[in-house]
């Protein structure tokens, strides 16, 4: 397997940690020492023991304990914190996760004391420089040492950038989670079919403006089927200050779920309606259309055989929501389930 290493990995926020349950698994099985450290960027207090022990996340060793703040602050914040904890340990590997604050920080602090940086999730483009994301993803990109992309199309955008001679297809560590859940919420009898849509909203652009939030949520409480909307912090203080209920129609709103119930929810229903990039991709993993309410998406392999349709006019929603499951087999972009394992085996390889 090659040398021990030291790798130290930033999360900060949820789906970063769901990332990193495979991965640190990998790393503990090949011998190899890993150092988690949470800067805090998403308090949850449904980040609990459960949420990792449902996982089997291993809890982080270092916490910052910044919390929010707008873009500069958090992430100036993260890096007065970060440049003490990387010097201590000085890791063979900074590895940084996806395309948020903590991510852009780590990979800074990282590469400004001549550490080695690797990107999980590299390549991702919306196309979108308004989407704070966007920014993260290319700026990590372009700092970093390795670039461990989930695609081939991710691989296609890094190689336009100029970085296809660090870049590496390993697939996608969120597919190795996935198809483990999937198959101990089946195993435990956890999925209970029904006629019923999963959907959630948050990003920014549906939730910022009050005639389109509320033009969304008339939308889905005007549907056909019952809609279980998990619905995440933001959404539910846009629609306090601009007056809007949830709870109307076909719409019943819930706390957002914990990965497993996530799910099993997502196979038990008709299929997913959403602006969540990961909830796209979980959709066309485990077999469900989904209905992307955005103009763009980074998950553009979900599109084909419109397994996902971007709709973000509401034209049709109900047409679009209610469409027929595709009859031909799903290709397998996001590869096979084994991306943790070829994720450890790169950063060795590289060393």
């Amino acid at each position: 397997m090659g040398a021990h290493l030291k790798v130290l990995s930033i999360v900060g926020a949820r789906p970063q940690f769901v990332k990193l349950a495979p991965v640190a698994k990998g790393l503990t099985e090949a011998g190899h020492e890993h150092i988690i450290v949470h800067t805090g960027q998403h308090y949850d207090e449904r980040m609990s023991g459960i949420f990792f022990a449902d996982l089997s996340i291993p809890a982080p060793d270092i916490h910052l304990g910044v919390g929010s703040g707008t873009h500069g602050v958090q992430t100036g914040a993260m890096l007065a914190s970060l440049d003490a904890v990387l010097d201590e340990h000085r890791p063979d590997w900074v590895l940084v996760y996806g395309d948020t604050n903590s991510t852009l920080a780590g990979a800074v602090s990282a590469v400004k004391l001549h550490l080695r940086v690797a990107h999980l999730e590299a390549g991702l483009r919306s196309f979108n420089r308004a989407m704070p994301e966007e920014i993260n993803r290319i700026l990590t990109d372009h700092a970093a040492d390795l670039l461990l992309a989930p695609t081939q199309v991710a691989l296609g955008h890094l190689t336009r950038e100029g970085l296809a001679d660090r870049a590496v297809v390993v697939g996608d560590v969120m597919t190795d989670v996935c198809y483990v859940v999937r198959d101990a919420v089946v195993a435990a009898g956890q999925v209970n079919p029904g006629e019923f849509l999963v959907a959630t909203i948050h990003r920014a652009e549906n939730t910022d403006d009050p005639a389109r939030l509320a033009s969304i949520i008339l939308a889905l409480q005007e549907l056909p089927l019952p809609v279980r909307l998990l619905a995440h912090p933001r959404l539910i203080a846009r629609c306090h200050e601009f007056g809007v209920e949830l709870d109307r129609g076909s719409l019943q709103s819930s706390e957002p779920m914990a990965y497993p119930e996530i799910v099993a929810a997502v196979l038990g229903s008709r299929g997913v309606v959403t602006d969540s990039g990961g909830l796209q991709k979980e959709a066309f993993l485990l077999g469900r259309t989904c209905t992307t309410l955005r103009r763009e998406t980074e998950w553009v392999e979900t599109l084909a055989d419109d397994w996902n349709v971007l709709n973000a006019d509401l034209i049709n929603l109900a047409e679009s929501v209610t469409r027929s499951t595709p009859t031909e087999p799903r290709a397998t972009p996001y590869g096979d389930g084994h991306a943790a394992d070829l994720v450890v085996k790169t950063l060795s390889e590289w060393h």
